[in-house]
């Protein structure tokens, strides 16, 4: 495995989006305990786009405009949706003390859906995993597999400690209610921001 994957997937999996942004909310809201399982259930969202990626199928997403765009504005959607509830203070994307428990596999469903509703993230498999495979090589197949979890295991590590740090300053957050109203809006903010750019995004 060479350097520069291990580079450039750690470079793509840190960058702020949708997953990074809902780790980090529901270390603010609920904990550390809270904020890996939020980040287990959006690694658990990548598995359909590599799936996609190695079977094939991200070529009919490149190559179908209704798939793509059917897909991309259930994406564009659900991002608004959770950038309302974060605005209004429920669901799973409020920051607040005392917040209601909330159950992990309710936690790790939107983990999952914030991954799978983004057409662009199957793309970038199919543009990205067959850089590092060759055609030639026997185990071709095997190959992608192995890069494939090793990204899932480098997203599943960096969400988890953007999570704890999250979690680690959430008394400081909590206890301050104008910090809170800032905190709401931006993450508000941020999802509608991310939806704008998906909403914009081509094939």
């Amino acid at each position: 495995m060479s350097i520069e994957f291990l580079l450039t997937s750690l470079i793509v999996v840190a960058s702020p989006g949708t997953g990074v942004l809902y780790t980090l909310s529901a270390g603010l809201s609920r904990g550390a305990r809270a904020s890996i399982i939020a980040a287990f259930g959006c690694t658990l969202g990548i598995i359909p786009h590599m799936a996609a990626a190695i079977t094939g199928l991200a070529a009919l997403l490149h190559t179908s405009a209704v798939a793509f765009e059917t897909l991309k504005y259930l994406g564009v959607a659900y991002l608004l949706y959770m950038a309302w509830n974060t605005l209004k203070e429920k669901g799973g994307l409020s920051v607040e003390d005392n917040v209601a428990p909330r159950s992990a596999g309710k936690v790790i469903a939107t983990g999952i859906l914030v991954n799978v509703l983004n057409p662009k993230l199957s793309i970038f498999f199919f543009a990205f995993l067959p850089q590092f495979v060759s055609t030639t090589e026997p185990n071709a197949l095997s190959k992608m597999l192995e890069l494939s979890s090793v990204f899932m295991f480098l997203t599943f590590v960096v969400f988890v400690g953007y999570g704890i740090f999250a979690a680690s300053i959430r008394s400081h957050v909590v206890s301050r209610p104008m910090v809170l109203t800032w905190m709401r809006r931006t993450f508000a903010g941020a999802f509608v921001m991310l939806g704008a750019k998906l909403a914009l995004a081509d094939r």
